[in-house]
């Protein structure tokens, strides 16, 4: 059995991550969607709210797992029996980040793969901080996000207005 990661921070998950988690379970036996939970990024959604979000997002793809790690990717990789590390890459500046990461990793745990998925021309310029930022200006953002990302966004958005 074949287990991939698809790691990020999920904040909020969008239609584009989905998109890379969906055929990366086409690639992969299981795939462990892992949201980090790195303390020193400040997140509009705490870690429980993201898993939750990711959780309801992929409720209906079996071989997909969600979970959350701290520390090195590479190391929660090796706990789980993980073979490969699965990143998304869209045109807007992605590569260079993720080709420095991927090489260190591969420096790390040279027995673990980083794979690169392209993302699919619809979702090719969003991301989770450009979802936020549109909807922050009353921007329709409901095509970029799974509907339960997109009512907590809202949600979130309204609690933050209120003050």
């Amino acid at each position: 059995m074949r287990t991939a990661v698809v790691a990020g921070s999920f904040d909020p998950i969008t239609n584009g991550h989905l998109d890379v988690i969906r055929r990366s379970r086409e690639l992969f036996d299981r795939v462990v969607v892992a949201a980090g939970r790195n303390v020193n990024k400040k997140r509009m959604f705490s870690l429980e709210e993201r898993l939750g979000l990711i959780e309801a997002a992929v409720s209906g793809i079996d071989g997909v797992e969600v979970a959350s790690f701290d520390g090195l990717l590479v190391q929660y990789c090796q706990k789980i029996g993980a073979e490969v590390i699965v990143r998304g890459l869209r045109p807007t500046g992605d590569f260079d980040f993720e080709f420095q990461i991927g090489l260190a990793n591969m420096d790390l745990a040279p027995q673990i793969e980083t794979v690169f998925l392209l993302a699919g021309p619809e979702n090719l310029f969003i991301s989770s901080s450009l979802a936020k930022e549109i909807a922050m200006h009353g921007g329709d953002v409901s095509r970029y996000l799974p509907a339960a990302a997109h009512t907590a966004l809202l949600e979130r958005l309204e609690e933050l207005a209120q003050g």
